[in-house]
């Protein structure tokens, strides 16, 4: 009589892909003739989904987040400007009481 050690010792013989290819077998042949097609087909669809996207992406967004990115790093260096010329109160009140407001084409 064999203990339950000896038994797992010969089910663990058997290799993962042994027993991945052991599960096709449960599959009727057409489902398992047509798998690799559809694979195929589908590993071609989503390398054309993420070409269109990151191509449409680079094309359509990255100008629009690089020019507001370019603006936003604009203004700050503007602020400090302002903070190292008029003091350091100026960024957040606006400038100094009694002094002349900013000239309009410079914001």
């Amino acid at each position: 009589m064999k203990h339950a050690d000896d038994i797992l010792d010969d089910e663990l013989d058997e290799t993962m892909m042994e027993r991945l290819w052991g599960l096709t077998e449960m599959f009727p042949d057409s489902v398992r003739k047509c798998s690799v097609p559809l694979a195929k087909k589908f590993y071609s669809f989503s390398r054309r989904a993420l070409w269109v996207g990151t191509t449409s992406f680079m094309i359509l967004v990255l100008p629009v987040v690089l020019v507001t990115w370019s603006l936003e790093l604009e203004q700050q260096q503007l602020q400090q400007q302002r903070q190292i010329l008029l003091g350091p109160n100026t960024g957040m009140s606006g400038g100094m009481p009694g002094m002349m407001p900013p000239a309009p084409g410079k914001m």
